[in-house]
């Protein structure tokens, strides 16, 4: 299998988010290992973007957004669900990729539930962890553009972006 390199991560939010659906999410946690198949993900991109946390300015919670390519951002939504992102792109250039659902688990707060991912991934880096990495062994999904959820805070030009990418056969 090929783990993505640190060049993979680097690209743009749009090329990276649908190239990774269809990657594996490999979860080690001491002797036990949890393989997923990413099946949906959505982009979020800088300032510009309503529905990006970078968009209300650089505050602590959004410093991840500001990491370079491969720093995992994990934050809290609705004080109960953790939500795993995986950062793009150039160092201070705020976009980062949702991992929406993986085959068997949709959502992406039953997602890290499920792989016992928390608060203490944030800033991690997803190349170089001996908890959770990304492998890629030659599945190629066929992708469909969909509308971001879950983001009814975000101005009507955000919310009807494209920027969801799912693997249609997939899809439940």
């Amino acid at each position: 299998m090929l783990i993505p390199g640190e060049d993979f991560y680097r690209r743009d939010g749009l090329i990276v988010a649908p190239e990774l659906v269809g990657k594996l999410l490999i979860r080690k946690n001491g002797d036990e290992e949890t393989v997923l198949r990413i099946t949906e993900t959505e982009c979020y991109l800088g300032t510009q973007d309503t529905a990006c946390h970078a968009s209300k300015g650089r505050t602590a919670r959004t410093e991840m957004l500001y990491k370079k390519g491969g720093t995992i951002y994990v934050y809290i939504c609705y004080g109960i669900h953790y939500l795993m992102n995986i950062i793009t792109g150039e160092e201070e250039v705020p976009q980062g990729v949702l991992i929406r659902a993986c085959e068997g688990y949709e959502g992406p707060g039953r997602l890290t539930k499920k792989l016992q991912v928390d608060k203490s991934f944030n800033g991690e880096n997803i190349l170089r962890n001996p908890r959770i990495c990304l492998a890629d062994d030659g599945y190629v999904p066929k992708i469909i553009r969909l509308p971001r959820v879950g983001i009814d805070y975000a101005e009507k030009k955000d919310r009807e972006a494209l920027w969801r990418f799912a693997d249609k056969g997939k899809m439940h």
